[in-house]
C-alpha cells in the first residue's frame, strides 16, 4: 500500500511517501523558522496561511522524487493533532480532500505517535514492547508502548516541556529563535561545573518531569552577573548538563520499572547531541538498547505520519468523508476527541 502522509501541526510542512513493502520512497519538509524568527516564536496565523502556500507543491515535489502519480496513492495520512488549529485544519482539509477526490482512505494520525513508532522506519527497528521517552518543544511524556496504538502513560512534564525549557532559558540568555539549538550549540563553549543547577523532581520517587524551576535558576544567574559570552556559555552548559540528568535519569527508571530493555527516544530533543551521549553510557552499563530515529525524523516530518497512518489503516478503517481537527489529544487515548 502506497501512503502519502502529510503533517502541519505547528510550523513544519512535511509531506512523504510510504510504501508498505518498498519503504520510504520520497519526503520532503519546509520549516518556518527563517519567518517566524522575525516575532521570536510562532505565529499562528503565519503558520497556517504558509501551509497552505507549501502543501501542494510538497505533494508534487514527492510524487517526482518518488515516481509515482496522484492515482498511484492508495491511502492518506494526515496530522489531526495536537497542535494549532488552523495549522492541523490545513493538513486534514487536504489530506481529506484528496482522499475524496482519489477515491481513497484518509485517516488522521496523532502527531505524537508519529515520533513515537518513527524509530520504526530505520534499518534496524526496535521490537515491541519498549518504553518511549517523547521529549520535544511540545511535549515530555514517558509511554509503555506494547504494540501500535497500545500506549501507557507513564509520566510527564507538570509544567514545561523540555524543549520550552530550552527556548525559555535560550531567550534569557539573548540567544535567537529557535532557542533549543543555539542555546545546545553556546553549551559545547561552556566550562563544566562553573555553576551548579537543580535537578527538578530527579528524585520525586516518580516519573514526571517539572523544568520550569530549572529555567527559573537560570533567571536568577542572569541577573547576578553581566551576560558576557563567556558566561552565556558557562550557564547554557549548566542548564544542558541538568536537563538532559532529568531526562536520563527518569527515562532509565521508567524502563526499569517496566521491566523492559529497549528505550525509543523521540521528537525534537532526541537530537540533542549531549543527550544522546550521556544517554548512550549509561543505557549500556545497565544492558538497555536505546533507539533513535534519523536526525531527519527527530523533529516534525511527513514520513512519520505516512508511516504511523500504514500502520493504523492495518486495523482501523477510516471513518468517512468527514474530518476534524484535535488541537488537545492525549495519546494514550487513540480515538480522538468526538469520535
Amino acid at each position: 500500500m502506497l501512503v502519502l502522509g502529510i503533517e502541519s501541526s505547528c510550523d513544519e510542512t512535511g509531506v512523504a511517501l510510504y510504501h508498505t513493502a518498498d519503504g520510504l520512497l520520497a519526503h520532503a519538509l519546509h520549516s518556518q523558522v527563517a519567518m517566524h524568527a522575525e516575532y521570536g516564536g510562532v505565529v499562528p496565523e503565519l503558520a497556517s496561511r504558509d501551509h497552505i502556500r507549501r502543501a501542494l507543491p510538497l505533494v508534487r515535489h514527492c510524487l517526482a522524487q518518488g515516481k509515482r502519480t496522484l492515482h498511484d496513492i492508495q491511502a492518506i495520512a494526515y496530522t489531526q493533532g495536537p497542535g494549532l488549529a488552523g495549522a492541523l485544519l490545513v493538513g486534514a482539509s487536504i489530506g481529506a480532500s484528496l482522499g475524496f477526490a482519489l477515491g481513497v482512505p484518509a485517516i488522521g494520525v496523532h502527531h505524537l505517535e508519529g515520533h513515537l513508532l518513527s524509530p520504526l522506519l530505520e534499518p534496524h527497528p526496535p521490537a515491541f514492547p519498549f518504553v518511549a521517552l517523547l521529549v520535544s518543544g511540545g511535549h515530555t511524556q514517558l509511554m509503555q508502548v506494547e504494540a501500535a496504538g497500545h500506549y501507557r502513560l507513564l509520566g510527564e512534564t507538570l509544567d514545561d516541556a523540555a524543549g520550552e525549557a530550552f527556548d525559555k532559558t535560550a531567550k534569557l540568555l539573548g540567544l535567537g529563535y529557535p532557542g533549543g539549538p543555539a542555546l545546545a550549540a553556546l553549551a559545547r563553549q561552556g566550562a563544566p561545573g562553573r555553576f551548579k543547577l537543580p535537578r527538578p523532581m530527579i528524585n520525586s520517587g516518580d516519573l514526571n518531569f517539572s523544568f520550569s524551576g530549572l529555567k527559573t535558576a537560570v533567571l536568577t544567574l542572569t541577573r547576578k552577573h553581566a551576560l558576557d559570552d563567556g558566561i552565556r556559555a558557562d550557564i547554557a552548559q549548566a542548564f544542558q548538563e541538568a536537563i538532559t540528568d532529568v531526562l536520563i535519569a527518569k527515562a532509565l527508571a521508567a524502563v526499569a520499572q517496566s521491566g523492559l530493555r529497549r528505550l525509543v527516544v523521540a521528537g525534537g530533543v532526541g537530537a540533542n547531541h549531549c543527550l544522546r551521549e550521556k544517554l548512550a553510557s549509561a543505557a549500556a552499563n545497565k544492558g538497555i538498547a536505546v533507539f533513535y530515529p534519523a536526525l531527519a525524523f527527530c523533529t516534525d516530518n511527513g514520513a512519520m505520519i505516512a508511516f504511523a497512518g500504514a500502520m493504523r489503516l492495518r486495523h482501523q478503517p477510516p471513518t468517512g468523508l468527514g474530518f476534524t481537527v484535535s488541537p488537545r489529544w492525549e495519546l494514550a487515548h487513540t480515538t480522538p476527541p468526538g469520535r
